[in-house]
């Protein structure tokens, strides 16, 4: 009974079967591999492909000689500013679109996204607090990234607590929950910016509500590339409870399984996720709702194929809509996040109004 419930609530997707999916999985990773190895040659300084591979490789593969290398202002914006930045990029385009794909099947809701649940929000209070009050600066110079980091988790938690009051938490309370500590932050971020009316630092929080990659780095990459990762890797394994949560809770039960204290994990692990991505990036909207709108309708709402072709798409989206914004306006940037709501916008009403429009994908 159990797997022909799971069977038929997967039957979905315009492609099916095991060789076609392992056939885009392949191409999806090359794809990935060709998008960075192509937009690290993209920038408004003009640098030759040879001497960019030149640079990468000695780095990584330490493959030539030092006294071989173009020169040092090349050196710079090859390591130190374009690869950290596409490679951020797949990071932050891996993890926004895995959190939208586990967030959908948490709420049970095809409209779930990364901030449903008010993380966004949180992250936004934590940055306004940090910018507009000072506070947090004793944590150093990206001290408002990790307040934002500190704000989108401690509403999450919050989210929890909520939900579970008198009950234990499901799909409804959670997704509500989530939107009355989202109104209450945006409340006490307006009320802080009206309150100390500083027009300076009310441009720097818009500029970090916009996202945007470019302050990449190293060390940022080390930190937040395994993390997501891991939790890539984890939700891979969850492929059959997450499969249970899109048939609802009484159904699970009724199957043998409560998927209570899974629910509160998985909000967890995505809330850890979306905090680092903050923390890295700022606010970018639309990838955690699009690109696993776009997966379902494809191959169907099978978790256990859908996970990890989910996170290439999201990577190799992001990857080329930060070279897009970077290259669209000469000699400027226009930040990702407005970039992203202009793409995202038209797509996301054209899946609304498509006939072949449902959660998953189905007719």
């Amino acid at each position: 009974m159990k797997e022909k419930l799971v069977k038929r609530n997967n039957n979905q997707g315009l492609f099916k079967g095991t060789p076609i999916y392992v056939g885009v999985t392949l191409l999806l990773i090359v794809t990935l591999i060709f998008s960075i190895l192509t937009s690290v040659t993209m920038g408004s300084v003009d640098i030759s492909a040879k001497d960019i591979y030149q640079i990468i490789f000695y780095k990584l593969f330490d493959i030539g000689t030092e006294e071989s290398l173009p020169s040092s202002s090349a050196i710079d914006i090859v390591w130190f500013i374009r690869l950290p930045r596409i490679i951020l990029a797949t990071c932050v385009g891996m993890g926004l679109s895995i959190s939208g794909l586990i967030m959908q099947a948490v709420v049970k809701n095809p409209l779930a996204d990364p901030y449903i649940l008010g993380v966004s929000s949180g992250a936004y209070l934590g940055a306004t607090i940090a910018i507009m009050l000072g506070v947090g600066s004793f944590l150093g110079p990206n001290y408002v990234g990790i307040c934002a980091f500190i704000g989108a988790f401690i509403i999450s938690i919050l989210v929890m607590v909520m939900s579970n009051i008198n009950s234990k938490a499901n799909s409804t309370k959670l997704l509500l929950s989530g939107m009355a500590l989202s109104s209450l932050c945006s409340a006490f971020s307006s009320f802080i910016i009206y309150y100390t009316d500083d027009k300076e630092r009310l441009r720097s929080i818009t500029d970090w509500i916009m996202g945007s990659l470019a302050g990449a780095n190293w060390d940022t990459i080390k930190f937040i590339f395994p993390i997501i990762l891991i939790a890539v890797v984890f939700f891979i394994t969850q492929y059959r409870t997450l499969n249970l949560m899109l048939l609802g809770d009484e159904v699970s039960i009724t199957l043998g399984k409560d998927l209570h204290i899974y629910r509160q994990i998985y909000l967890l692990v995505t809330s850890l996720i979306i905090g680092l991505i903050v923390y890295s990036s700022g606010i970018i909207g639309f990838v955690g709702l699009i690109i696993p709108h776009i997966v379902r309708i494809l191959f169907g709402t099978d978790h256990k194929k859908i996970i990890f072709i989910n996170a290439l798409s999201g990577s190799i989206f992001l990857i080329w809509a930060d070279v897009l914004s970077r290259i669209i306006i000469p000699g400027s940037e226009l930040p990702i996040g407005i970039l992203i709501s202009m793409i995202g916008t038209p797509i996301f009403i054209y899946l609304m109004i498509s006939k072949s429009y449902g959660f998953g994908g189905g007719r």
